[in-house]
């Protein structure tokens, strides 16, 4: 509750100073910090401001907090906070205006238009990453701090860089791994971090992926969730994975009742189902055997569906006969090829 007082704008307990200058709270609401991760900065990293009012009280000029949003910047990247402080003092400019030159220490920066209320930060609460790419420690920071413009701007980085398989088991799956046992562990906080990232890597998956491939008789694949399943984000990496690879996919979301799988199935008579379970609870093998059981066609050419049980849930509760991949790349491999016919 202390954190959320402070970045909340209820004053960062220090007056204005006298002659000018930004407070530390005003400067950690530029920043979408708290202040106490402003106070660490400088107490750690030697970031503070130039000078102080009496000899006591900050007094942020517009360097000192160029130099602080140089210092988001670097670790919204994900470099250690170490690393991005040595950065960001190297790469002062030497021409930057003096401290009594500086507009912003005379009062607030110019203006420009309306600003949002500043996010509500935990920056400084952190993730156990373990051993991960960079990029997943500044997907986890830019989360964390709810920096919508961050996230989307890394996912995009990560998935140009590495596509969008290696990007998802190597950097997106970890971090929100991270997130999910953040939450499980601080008694159901970062609900909103979880569901922030969630949101923002969906909406990546749909700028990155190309149209929708148009349907190719006995190559379409089903993904769905099964009934009482809404847990819908690997399934729909899955989607976008076999639409870049030219696979037509029809996509019917999360909880897809038994008549409506059933119904789409015998409309669309694909090459392969994929049934997805987050857990035990909700996997159910006599769907699965049923679906894969379904038939279509004229007689002598009867065709069936390959069923991939796909998810957590279905660990344990193997189907026989019915494929269970270990992960992602091995998915797309067997849909992609069952698809090729």
């Amino acid at each position: 509750m202390a954190a959320l007082t402070e970045n909340g704008g209820h004053g960062d307990g220090e007056g204005a100073p006298p002659g000018g200058g930004l407070t530390t709270g005003e400067v950690a609401r530029r920043l979408g910090v708290a202040p106490t991760t402003v106070r660490t900065w400088d107490r750690r990293y030697g970031l503070g401001p130039d000078s102080r009012a009496d000899g006591r009280h900050r007094r942020w000029t517009a360097g000192d907090v160029a130099r602080l949003e140089r210092m988001c910047a670097l670790t919204a990247t994900g470099l250690p906070p170490a690393e991005a402080a040595r950065l960001a003092r190297a790469e002062e400019s030497p021409a930057a205006p003096p401290a009594h030159e500086a507009a912003v220490a005379s009062g607030p920066a110019p203006a420009r238009g309306p600003r949002p209320a500043p996010a509500r930060s935990r920056a400084g609460s952190g993730l156990r990453l373990g051993d991960v790419r960079q990029e997943c420690r500044g997907i986890a920071r830019a989360a964390l701090r709810l920096d919508a413009a961050a996230l989307d701007r890394l996912l995009l980085a990560a998935i140009t860089e590495h596509g969008l398989v290696a990007a998802w088991t190597e950097v997106i799956m970890p971090t929100l791994q991270a997130v999910g046992r953040k939450w499980e562990t601080s008694g159901e906080k970062y609900v909103e971090v979880e569901h922030f990232l969630s949101w923002h890597v969906s909406g990546a998956l749909r700028r990155t992926v190309p149209d929708t491939v148009a349907d190719r008789p006995g190559a379409t694949t089903v993904l769905a969730c099964v009934p009482g399943e809404n847990h819908t984000l690997a399934l729909e990496v899955l989607s976008a994975a076999l639409t870049e690879r030219g696979v037509p996919v029809r996509m019917f979301g999360g909880s897809l009742p038994v008549e409506s799988l059933v119904a789409a199935v015998r409309r669309t008579g694909p090459a392969a189902v994929g049934l997805w379970a987050q857990s035990r609870t909700t996997a159910s093998r006599p769907l699965a055997q049923h679906v894969a059981g379904m038939e279509w066609g004229v007689r002598g050419a009867r065709r069936k569906p390959v069923v991939l049980t796909l998810g957590p849930g279905w660990a344990g509760r193997a189907v026989a006969g019915l494929a269970r991949p270990a992960g992602l790349a091995e998915a797309v491999a067997v849909l992609e090829s069952v698809a090729a016919g």
